[in-house]
């Protein structure tokens, strides 16, 4: 098994700072987020004043970020909450700012919370910095309790605006959002079908299948046509993945065998075939003409090879092709009820054995609130990095507010908000956005001070400038940090300059107080910083513990246990493996990690996906009609991985040992042949493989 070289810190964080995330881009959200925050701005300006607009424009900017592509349910009750919390920010900064006590108190806490949102996912922390951002401009300047009310009030139209444009055709076009979402899933699996991923990389398709399934959890619990269509599309995508996967790993077995070229080009040529027939899928209204013309050339590709034979006296090479006959068949089958899935008008008329309502039913809001709240009280401890990093936080912060207080200079809130944006949990998110921060504001305010002077001023050429600003800000902004930063510094310039005050005066105050605040938020890190490399271990452990029970749901099915739990396993699983990946990254990104860190981090996460590979083909082969027969030794040996894995698992949290540790690993699998399938007895061969090396890379212990 090859994977990539492993990184070093100079490389993890100059790629941090250059780091361009296409996928992120959505120029359809991109727009509608320009034209809610313009027209706020416009009618904020009509019907009041200039400072009105900006106050709109700011609470439909700052909603905007909660915006996204996925079902109208989850994207407008974001969103709603986002304008609240953005109102009550505006509120009370613009109350707390009449004593200086009373802001920096204020800030400190909110800062402490947002910081402690991180415990809740990406979605919650951003919304916590976007309204601690809020919280901190406002607190500048003192209003009367009766029109920060209204400013607070001015600040939730203007948000409600931008909910308004972002979900106006939910009435219109329901589950257009959910069409869109499985369109790309079965485009990935296209793309999964013409290029099957190596066993030493993770299984593709993470991040977009558990994103997917979070996004239709709703659907469960509607049962129009066009909801089950959708949940049965996703959980038919699941097992065509599945077999994908299993089938391109029998077509690398089948080419490394003498004499195995030919039969590897008829599989790929079945693979080939089932990517256009996936390709018309996701285009969500082909023609039934085209759909059945693409299944009959892939069932005329799947007559080919099943005329093929493999050459007498050679039982393995008998035994991947069989199953590859097998593998390629149950594929046409899920692939030919997934494009029937798209002319079905009644319930009824879904393929037997399925099950369109089948899927993880959302939590009722009082289990969500106590999944919360549970999380958040199992991380108020200096253990934990959330907590560290939401101490250093509300301290960064509150130093920053005093400091900008006690200074003679122009928006010095720009010191404590600089601070709240860069201030990460990780060493490398810190210190890139840190730079990034700083080299993009100086650009920004270069850019926006050369159209200030070039363009004719006036207010429409202005409204105009700040429509560009924010298209380039939501568009562009997403895929790149320092994009992002330069468009907000040329949005802030020109945001001032619609109200009347001078710019110039304004974009050196910006300079000098952002690089403070860049400075004071690096220096922070610096003298207490939350190293990755204590976490790293933990995330690996709860990846093992994942597995297992992904693995145990797997084998249990196989011995004739309900499949029920198999999802939500893999589910889990997911989830945990991109956390694992995530804290390696980040891992290598910070200064002290060794070349044996790195090498040892690099052979773990390969052998890991090695052996997730192989319990993902044996669950593929489970949904064959009819199932294979449950081999004897298959008990023991489901037994024995299961005490393997705690094994993994105690020893990755037991760090307290030093030195080597032998750990003895004692999976049972079959002897070869013994059970007449040599291809299940090779994948059973593959996860002790995969599990003993796991156990050889961490008994050395040098790398902890």
């Amino acid at each position: 098994m090859t994977a990539d070289p492993p990184d070093t810190p100079v490389r993890a964080l100059w790629r941090a700072l250059i780091r361009f995330e296409p996928r992120k881009i959505a120029p359809q959200v991109a727009v509608r987020n320009t034209i809610g925050f313009t027209c706020a701005v416009i009618l904020g300006t009509l019907l009041a004043s200039p400072s009105t607009g900006v106050v709109a424009g700011l609470g439909a900017l700052n909603v905007c970020y909660s915006d996204g592509l996925d079902p109208y349910l989850f994207r407008a009750r974001r969103m709603l909450i986002a304008t609240l919390l953005v109102g009550v920010a505006v509120v009370l900064g613009a109350i707390s700012a009449h004593s200086n006590v009373a802001a920096v108190s204020v800030a400190v806490l909110w800062a402490f919370a947002a910081g402690m949102l991180v415990a809740l996912g990406t979605t919650a922390a951003d919304l916590g910095v976007i309204t601690l951002v809020t919280l901190v401009v406002f607190a500048a300047k003192p209003l009367p309790p009766l029109e920060a009310l209204e400013a607070g009030a001015v600040a939730i139209g203007g948000g409600l605006l931008q909910t308004l444009f972002s979900t106006f055709l939910w009435p219109i076009r329901r589950y257009e959002p959910e069409r869109r979402i499985i369109a790309g899933i079965y485009a990935e699996l296209a793309n999964l079908a013409d290029a099957p991923p190596s066993t030493a990389n993770a299984p593709p398709m993470t991040a977009q299948i558990s994103d997917a399934q979070e996004a239709l959890a709703p659907l469960a619990r509607d049962h129009g046509i066009e909801a089950e269509r959708c949940v049965f599309l996703l959980l038919q995508a699941e097992r065509i993945r599945l077999s994908l996967l299993n089938t391109g790993r029998l077509q690398r077995r089948i080419a490394r065998h003498p004499g195995g070229a030919s039969t590897a080009d008829a599989l790929g040529q079945i693979l080939h075939r089932a990517s256009l027939a996936l390709r018309l899928i996701a285009q969500r209204s082909p023609s039934r003409q085209s759909i059945d013309a693409a299944i009959g050339h892939l069932s005329a590709s799947l007559v080919g090879f099943q005329a093929l034979t493999a050459p007498e006296g050679n039982s393995f090479f008998a035994a991947l092709l069989r199953d590859a006959r097998h593998q390629c068949g149950t594929l046409r089958s899920q692939i030919r009820a997934a494009a029937w899935a798209g002319s079905i008008t009644d319930r009824n008329d879904f393929p037997a054995n399925s099950d369109p309502a089948a899927s993880t039913a959302p939590q009722p809001w009082r289990l969500h609130f106590h999944g919360y709240r549970a999380r958040l009280l199992a991380n108020l401890s200096f253990g934990s990095t959330v907590f560290r990093h939401a101490v250093r936080m509300a301290v960064c912060l509150g130093i920053g507010d005093v400091i900008g207080r006690t200074l003679v200079l122009q928006r010095t809130y720009w010191i404590p908000m600089t601070i709240a944006i860069v201030l990460k949990p990780d060493f490398t998110g810190t210190f890139a956005r840190g730079v990034l921060r700083v080299g993009g504001t100086i650009a920004g305010l270069v850019l926006a001070t050369l159209l200030l002077r070039v363009v004719h001023p006036g207010v429409a050429i202005d409204i105009a400038l700040l429509a560009l600003f924010t298209l380039l800000l939501r568009w562009i902004g997403p895929a790149n940090y320092g994009i992002f930063v330069i468009a907000v510094s040329g949005l802030v310039v020109l945001l001032i300059s619609v109200t009347g005050v001078a710019a110039g005066p304004v974009i050196a105050a910006r300079a000098l107080n952002t690089a403070l605040g860049g400075a004071l938020a690096l220096l922070a890190y610096a003298i207490w910083p939350t190293w990755e490399k204590t976490q790293t271990i933990a995330a690996i452990a709860d990846m093992l513990d994942c597995y297992r029970a992904y693995t145990h749901a797997v084998l249990g099915a196989w011995q004739g246990e309900n499949t029920a739990q198999i999802d939500r396993g893999r589910l889990e699983g997911r989830r945990a493996r991109s956390n694992a990946q995530a804290s390696v990254d980040r891992m290598l990104g910070e200064p002290g990690t060794t070349a044996r860190q790195s090498a040892a981090l690099n052979s773990i996460l390969v052998n890991s996906h090695s052996f997730v590979h192989a319990v993902m083909a044996l669950e593929s082969r489970l949904y064959r009609n009819p199932r294979e027969p449950t081999p004897v030794w298959l008990a023991p040996f489901a037994a024995s991985v299961d005490r393997a894995l705690v094994s993994l698992s105690d020893t990755l949290r037991n760090t307290v040992a030093t030195g080597p540790r032998r750990s003895r690993l004692d999976v049972e699998t079959p002897a070869p042949g013994t059970s007449g399938n040599e291809s299940l007895e090779t994948e059973a061969d593959r996860i002790r493989t995969s599990l003993r090396s796991l156990s050889e890379e961490l008994a050395k212990r040098d790398w902890l």
